[in-house]
């Protein structure tokens, strides 16, 4: 009879085999609870040695902080190509991408991004992230400021997330909008936002 084969992995690199190990992460925790997800859930979805989810990033608490991160951080926006020319150009560009990368990770982004009951760590990650993404899309719209300070408009455009957030489940969980009614209602809504953050900027301070 003969011995059984042990399973073969096939080799990647390092940050390859990260990048296989989070993805497989982030579909089991869009899917489950946190409590319902084991690392052996993991690697079996991933299609990898337990022990290799330790060694690349620790225990399922840092797996899970890392999913989260994955999932709400805004990709650099010199990894695509925006418009240029008008600021409702721009918007509408700069909204595309946004849907786009929020169309890429689901529900498991609308369920992590609304923040909901989560801890001092998470919320710091989604703070984080929060800045970084208002920063992208202020450079994604080549917004700029007289007085070359953009902390009231960092601030409008972190509100205008909130509004991203709940289209984003409207579309995606609940299903009463569609992406092209959410991508027209984000951008019209983007461009008063960066209307208004300029007009705040210019006003005289009181």
């Amino acid at each position: 009879m003969p011995a059984a084969s042990t399973p073969k992995w096939n080799r990647l690199e390092p940050d390859e085999r990260r990048t296989q190990i989070l993805a497989a992460a982030v579909r089991l925790f869009g899917d489950k609870p946190y409590a319902e997800v084991s690392m052996a859930d993991v690697a079996a979805a991933a299609g990898v040695a337990r022990g290799l989810i330790h060694h690349y990033i620790g225990s399922k608490r840092d797996l899970y902080l890392e999913c989260v991160r994955f999932l709400v951080t805004v990709p650099p926006i010199e990894d695509v190509h925006l418009p240029t020319g008008s600021v409702e150009e721009r918007a509408r560009g700069s909204v595309h991408w946004l849907v786009g990368v929020i169309e890429a990770h689901g529900t498991a982004w609308v369920s992590v991004a609304s923040g909901s009951g989560v801890d001092q760590q998470v919320a710091q990650i989604l703070d984080e992230a929060d800045d970084l993404a208002a920063e992208r899309v202020l450079d994604a719209t080549a917004f700029e400021t007289h007085r070359g300070d953009r902390r009231i408009a960092t601030s409008a455009v972190r509100a205008f997330g909130g509004m991203v957030k709940a289209a984003g489940r409207e579309w995606l969980v609940r299903g009463t909008l569609t992406r092209d009614q959410v991508e027209t209602l984000l951008t019209d809504v983007l461009v008063t936002v960066l209307s208004t953050a300029r007009s705040l900027d210019n006003a005289p301070e009181r």
